[in-house]
């Protein structure tokens, strides 16, 4: 055999190798590939953790304030209004400026012992109107041993500010001598620093003048508690001795009384009232044989409705 003919056997032998070295290397990637796509997916988190991070959450809200939190909103409205006249809207609402309205008010109703006798004396009032004008009724007196003694007005009352009342009509007085009649012109109302005044002059028969001014203010120690001290005084302008009244300025009664409210409209109250008598009346009572100054401890109640 030549020397050629073993060298040319031996270069086909080898590439010969050379390919199936080549085809097995390929059929080997080749089936890498496809057991990459059929199994696990390819782990990214490398390059996607930045984009998988999760985002800012906003700025929390304020923390609710103790008053939200113990406030409790009403019920929505049970009513749905419709459309309606004004009159059936003044009706609904209760808006009528004509509406009539009325009140008794038993201001002093009071049990006292002077001179050793039982003395019961009151004060009342009554009125029945609209905003402007009004029916009035007063009444005071006291009872001593069965004998009765007071005056009755009935007025016509005009409001003419915001704390304010014209007030006119007749005053009748009873007592143990002769029974009086006036002609009544006053004013009622609230005083600065919330003092209620009531203010009349008195005309009657026979030139006779009168003049009554009292003042109360009302001091609440609490809600229910109340402490109220009164100032009254009369004066006359011509003396009737049959009544034991002189000229002048006849008498002062200055009383302090501590009241507790169970309702509004009902309260006991305990207090002491001094009164003195002037002038010419002071000299009748002691010819009638009565002291011109008197104090005395009362207890009472007090109620309207």
């Amino acid at each position: 055999m030549s020397r050629v003919t073993v060298l040319t056997g031996a270069v086909a032998l080898g590439l010969s190798a050379f390919v199936a070295r080549g085809a097995e290397d390929h059929a080997a990637h080749q089936h890498a590939l496809e057991d990459h796509s059929v199994g696990q997916p390819e782990d990214h988190s490398a390059h996607q953790h930045h984009d998988s991070m999760p985002a800012a959450s906003p700025p929390s809200q304020a923390e609710p304030t103790e008053s939200e939190r113990q406030h409790v909103p009403p019920d929505p409205p049970q009513l749905q209004m419709h459309d309606m006249s004004a009159q059936d809207m003044f009706e609904l609402m209760q808006m009528d400026d004509t509406a009539r309205f009325g009140r008794v008010l038993l201001d002093q109703l009071e049990w006292t012992r002077s001179d050793g006798r039982d003395v019961l004396s009151w004060e009342t009032q009554a009125w029945y109107g609209g905003d402007y004008d009004k029916v009035w009724l007063k009444a005071d007196g006291e009872s001593i041993a069965g004998n009765q003694e007071g005056r009755i007005e009935l007025l016509w009352d005009r409001a003419f500010a915001r704390w304010w009342n014209l007030q006119a009509g007749v005053r009748h007085d009873f007592s143990g001598g002769p029974s009086r009649t006036w002609a009544a012109f006053g004013v009622q109302g609230l005083a600065p620093y919330w003092f209620e005044v009531d203010a009349a002059a008195y005309v009657g028969e026979g030139g006779r003048t009168a003049a009554r001014f009292s003042a109360e203010y009302e001091l609440l120690l609490s809600q229910r508690l109340i402490l109220q001290p009164q100032l009254e005084l009369e004066v006359y302008g011509k003396g009737d001795p049959r009544n034991g009244l002189g000229a002048g300025l006849a008498d002062t009664r200055l009383g302090l009384r501590l009241r507790y409210e169970i309702r509004r409209e009902l309260a006991p109250y305990a207090g002491v009232v001094w009164s003195r008598l002037y002038g010419a009346t002071a000299d009748l009572a002691r010819a009638a044989g009565h002291d011109a100054d008197d104090l005395q401890f009362v207890i009472g109640l007090r109620a309207w409705f």
